[in-house]
């Protein structure tokens, strides 16, 4: 970013590009950005609910899907720090019903980096047996699987069951569980009061209804509509722009509960691409290096879009929280760094990296 920013022109720029894609009447988006510790701007596009037709603003609450990892790394390298567990820990000292060659052969760390192969839960699953579907279910799914999909941290594999894992984890040596760990641990010391974890018959405040787009016509794809929807570890927190600015200007300002834990999950841990300079820390990709590095992390859940982009060496973020398919929420990333003269070249695309 240039050394000073003229918000009035930035913003009107932003507000205009962002009132050209969304419709005042169709589910939308809500956004933050902060700029050397100070949102610079914020702002709801759209509606939260269809059937309310309850305009989306910076207090409304959506699930952040994947954006949910980087507050479990977080939990993890807590209870680390406070010497409950070690990152080298196999993980069937905590999960004992994990079949002795996967959980002797996995550790915390092998998790956090998405490079443990331990198979994904989806197809271990008989559907017609739930009607919902948490963390635990996860670990029944493949606590008896036998195999890997390739030799323990010699690849990187991106796994929503990693995540799953780790928040029954956490709650194996906190004594709490994962909604309680997060809210206590993280959410109430930054103050996100409205910000939750989904939990069965959970109550939302000022939620948004996640929708799936097809040619203009919008479907409702939110919990009820998906069985592995409520999975908590890797995509469960519901939270604001408002709510979500106050964890990064926690980070930008160094304020964050533990600002050393925070620098070690937004540094390379595991090499993903050498050839684009890309790796994954713990909860966050990371791309690029020194003054140019980038570090993100996108999400996808339902019918819900969510991406955060962070430039370190220019004390600027953005957020973006949305309720609808069919916009390219990393393409509109790169339109907004542009707006605000910000540096992405590093930045690479996530949709080949997560599946």
């Amino acid at each position: 970013m240039a050394a000073t920013i003229n918000p009035q022109i930035e913003n009107n720029q932003l507000d205009s590009l962002l009132n050209s894609i969304y419709k005042q009447d169709e589910p939308g988006l809500a956004i933050g950005v902060v700029y050397n510790g100070e949102v610079v701007f914020k702002k709801g596009y759209g509606i939260s609910n269809l059937d309310s037709k309850a305009p989306i603003t910076a207090s409304t609450n959506f699930n952040i899907c994947s954006m949910t990892k980087q507050f479990t790394a977080y939990g993890i390298l807590e209870l680390a720090s406070q010497s409950k567990l070690s990152l080298d820990d196999p993980i069937k000292k905590y999960l004992i019903d994990f079949n002795p060659n996967v959980g002797s052969s996995v550790t915390v760390r092998h998790l956090l980096t998405h490079c443990s192969g331990v198979v994904d839960h989806y197809n271990y699953v008989d559907k017609k047996l739930f009607k919902e579907f948490w963390d635990q279910d996860v670990l029944n799914a493949v606590k008896t699987v036998d195999s890997f999909y390739f030799p323990v941290g010699t690849r990187y594999r991106y796994s929503n069951t990693a995540y799953c894992l780790l928040s029954l984890i956490i709650e194996k040596v906190s004594g709490y569980s994962f909604p309680e760990f997060v809210k206590e641990s993280i959410f109430k010391p930054l103050k996100m009061d409205l910000s939750d974890v989904i939990k069965p018959n959970f109550n939302i405040s000022e939620r948004a209804f996640g929708y799936e787009s097809n040619d203009g016509i919008f479907k409702i794809a939110d919990a009820n509509e998906s069985l592995f929807f409520s999975t908590m570890g890797d995509g469960g927190i519901y939270t604001s722009i408002d709510d979500y600015l106050k964890w990064i200007l926690a980070i930008q300002k160094g304020e964050v509960l533990k600002s050393e834990l925070i620098k070690q999950a937004q540094s390379p841990q595991f090499s993903i691409d050498t050839s684009r300079n890309i790796s994954y820390g713990y909860g966050w990709f990371i791309a690029g290096s020194g003054n140019d590095q980038v570090v993100y992390h996108t999400g996808s859940n339902g019918g819900f879009r969510t991406i955060v982009f962070i430039k370190p060496s220019s004390n600027y973020s953005v957020v973006l929280f949305s309720n609808r398919t069919g916009i390219d929420l990393e393409d509109l990333i790169l339109k907004i760094n542009k707006i605000y003269k910000v540096d992405d070249k590093c930045y690479v695309k996530l949709d080949s990296l997560i599946s």
